[in-house]
């Protein structure tokens, strides 16, 4: 494994670490952090990195603008299932799976209106 990849995957996961430590006591905040595009820019910059090419850029970064999209009813499904008494992993399950299903429907009408993916 190379020193870089390392470096990432230490860099990635220790943000994911932060969150939870953080969430733990002021979930609010720690709800904000994970918010952050922080993910998705850092692999912007390992990507650029990797491959300066500007149109590899711009077409990455508007495919994650289309991808955010669909990932977001999960956030509202998962708090909605944990209420009405479901277990914690069937709803991360539930939000995962309408997540993918709502990913196929994205990349199937970006499609019909010319948005490559």
């Amino acid at each position: 494994m190379s020193a870089m990849l390392a470096l990432r995957a230490l860099l990635s996961g220790l943000l994911v670490a932060i969150i939870s430590v953080v969430s733990r006591r002021y979930p609010g905040l720690g709800a904000l952090i994970a918010s952050l595009p922080l993910i998705s820019v850092l692999g912007m910059i390992w990507l650029w990195n990797d491959k300066p090419d500007v149109e590899n850029m711009a077409r990455h970064a508007e495919a994650t603008f289309y991808y955010v999209i669909p990932s977001l009813p999960m956030f509202l499904l998962i708090p909605m299932l944990l209420r009405r008494g479901l277990p914690f992993i069937p709803a991360l399950i539930a939000g995962c799976v309408l997540t993918i299903l709502l990913y196929l429907v994205t990349v199937a009408i970006a499609a019909r209106i010319g948005i490559r993916l």
